[in-house]
């Protein structure tokens, strides 16, 4: 089997965080591969700013290009609307049944993980890599169900808010995404 970590996100857009914390997680978890799984539409966020499931993913396939074992990944994008994890992970065990699947997820979603569609059945049937999320406080059940794994990992000052916000304001975002993703967005004019 190949053990296979779904980092879902909107990477609205995808930045050197995301990209480090992937490395970092499929390390500590003992992960064959990660896919960022380009999300449409969280059905519990709602995003005003959010970029087409095309662009946020032609992004995130740029800034992956020279990574060995992280990929982009479409598949969400081709399910079913509202996209709930519970069924993207049942059609990714259906339509990929060498691989086993690990939901990686922030410390914010898992505060909140018991209002999640089926949060009992993807307890039951998959194991989770919960991660800490800056200013975000992680939900401490005195004991962790056996599925559920807690990593440290060293979190890069970055996010996608922040990001846009800088585009808009005409400051630099150099440092923040890979240099093909800053010189995409230059290029398409977005977030301005």
């Amino acid at each position: 089997m190949i053990k296979t970590g779904i980092f879902g996100g909107s990477f609205n857009p995808i930045h050197n965080g995301h990209i480090s914390l992937a490395r970092q997680l499929k390390e500590k978890a003992s992960l064959d591969e990660v896919w960022l799984m380009v999300s449409p539409q969280n059905p519990m966020k709602q995003q005003a700013d959010l970029l087409s499931d095309e662009v946020r993913l032609q992004m995130a396939r740029l800034a992956l290009e020279h990574e060995t074992d992280i990929v982009a990944s479409d598949y969400e994008i081709h399910l079913p609307k509202p996209s709930y994890t519970w069924l993207t992970l049942q059609a990714l065990s259906r339509d990929y049944p060498d691989r086993q699947f690990v939901l990686m997820l922030g410390g914010d979603n898992w505060a909140i993980f018991d209002k999640w569609y089926h949060a009992d059945d993807i307890l039951q049937n998959y194991q989770l890599v919960v991660y800490p999320r800056r200013d975000a406080q992680t939900k401490q059940k005195k004991v962790l169900p056996a599925s559920v794994m807690m990593v440290e990992a060293k979190l890069l000052d970055i996010s996608s808010t922040e990001i846009r916000q800088r585009i808009r304001e005409g400051r630099s975002i150099q440092k923040l995404v890979p240099p093909s993703v800053a010189a995409f967005i230059r290029q398409e004019g977005l977030y301005v």
